[in-house]
């Protein structure tokens, strides 16, 4: 691990983080979109922190500014995990099953931007 030689670099990794961290709160925005990761024993052991890791990168990467990302207990799908949970305003919730980063770069392309359900995944 490098060490900082300025304060310029700290401020970068603290605006870094704090991308990160902002992503996270669900606020009181009405308009904001939700994701919901399910990371109980069972979500964590299926990979639930690599899916929720590639989320949050795909999230960034895009400029989604309307979107929040956070993590949940079980959903009762244990057998399906890692699950993901979409929550969009005026729309239907959508699960769905088995999301490795892979297919949460599609959730994030394909639903969240575009509007269309991924096929073959969902709950």
């Amino acid at each position: 691990m490098s060490k900082m030689k300025s304060w310029d670099e700290l401020k970068k990794i603290r605006e870094e983080a704090k991308g990160f961290t902002e992503m996270r709160t669900t606020g009181d925005n009405p308009d904001r979109i939700i994701i919901t990761v399910g990371m109980a024993t069972c979500g964590i052991a299926a990979g639930a922190r690599e899916t929720m890791a590639a989320l949050s990168e795909e999230v960034r990467a895009q400029g989604l500014e309307n979107v929040s990302i956070v993590a949940t207990g079980c959903f009762g799908y244990c057998y399906l995990e890692p699950v993901v949970e979409v929550r969009m305003p005026d729309k239907p919730l959508i699960r769905y099953k088995h999301v490795d980063s892979e297919l949460a770069k599609k959730i994030i392309n394909m639903h969240i931007m575009q509007g269309e359900l991924v096929d073959n995944a969902v709950i």
